[in-house]
């Protein structure tokens, strides 16, 4: 099972969502893990019987709410001998105590996601106190006017940190239009694409391309995206 970590004070259930539902239509086993603080999951995720832990299935993908660890999960489902049956788990953690529960460390990729207010920044920093060794990152950013400066000043508040910057960076825009889509689909209880900004979708596409490079050819990703776009 592949582990991929969110990390980051930002509000990105939505992003993972979005991943999640992508990665699933091709044709991967996919589990959700919401470890963040307020588990945003639980109010957006409709779920029959919620209760203090849970896991529940979405648009062909499992959530999992409200576990301290991933041995928590196993025993949850019943796999506490052998690995869970999954091909991709995505973490979603903003606290330094979800990222040494879950070993975070460990991931196979983490993503440092966050937008330039001062919350998300030194919370999202916060997070990466609980590293011990150096962690590679993949800076995923979000911006109005994705400016240089932002990225730079990211870059001066993380020294004395244990990260090793990916070079690869990816930017999505903060726009009204986008927000609208996820209001839309949280009131239907779906997971579209179709009206997200072209700079948002292709933010998308290049981010997924870079995770899963090794497990999803990224003319399969295209044609996936294309027919979400295509969703009514």
């Amino acid at each position: 099972m592949k582990t991929i970590g969110f990390l980051g004070g930002y509000d990105k259930i939505d992003l993972v969502l979005y991943v999640a539902r992508i990665i699933t239509l091709a044709k991967k086993k996919v589990i959700l893990i919401d470890a963040t603080v307020n588990q945003k999951a639980k109010y957006v995720v409709p779920a029959i019987n919620p209760t203090r832990t849970y896991v529940t299935e979405f648009e062909g993908f499992d959530v999992a709410v409200g576990f301290k660890n991933m041995d928590e999960i196993k025993e949850y489902l019943g796999y506490e001998d052998k690995p869970l049956d999954y091909d991709i788990a995505i973490l979603d953690i903003d606290s330094p105590e979800m990222f040494q529960s879950f070993n975070a460390m460990k991931n196979d990729n983490n993503c440092f996601v966050t937008a330039f207010d001062l919350y998300s920044l030194k919370r999202g920093l916060e997070i990466l106190s609980a590293c011990t060794v150096p962690i590679k990152l993949t800076k995923v950013l979000f911006s109005k006017s994705m400016l240089k400066e932002e990225n730079e000043y990211l870059d001066y508040l993380s020294l004395g940190y244990k990260i090793k910057w990916d070079k690869e960076i990816i930017n999505f825009p903060i726009e009204l239009g986008n927000y609208s889509v996820t209001v839309e689909n949280q009131i239907i209880s779906r997971i579209k694409i179709k009206r997200l900004s072209d700079h948002y979708k292709n933010s998308l596409q290049y981010l997924i391309q870079n995770i899963f490079a090794e497990e999803i050819p990224a003319k399969e990703i295209s044609k996936i995206i294309k027919n979400l776009e295509k969703e009514v």
